[in-house]
């Protein structure tokens, strides 16, 4: 089992490492002394944890359409209103 220090488990994140360094009260990690390591099941913990999906806008997972309508699948979404020089 790999044990991931503070820079490598930020890169595994993709987070700043500061960040886990200010929330590392809330994380999933062990400690040896002063030595803080992440495993591979913290670090999944981790994600599982603070990853969120978009519920709305356009990279929000479209809806399903009912049995038997076919619509294109980008359908639902509008286009921007015009911008307008002052």
């Amino acid at each position: 089992m790999k044990r991931h220090t503070y820079p490598e488990a930020a890169e595994q994140l993709r987070v700043e490492e500061s960040w886990l360094r200010r929330h590392i009260k809330r994380l999933p990690h062990s400690k040896k002394g002063r030595v803080v390591t992440f495993s591979d099941a913290d670090l999944e913990r981790i994600d599982q944890m603070f990853h969120h999906e978009p519920t709305t806008g356009p990279l929000a997972i479209a809806q399903l359409a009912p049995a038997g309508v076919t619509s294109h699948p980008l359908a639902h979404l509008k286009p921007l209103p015009t911008r307008r020089s002052a």
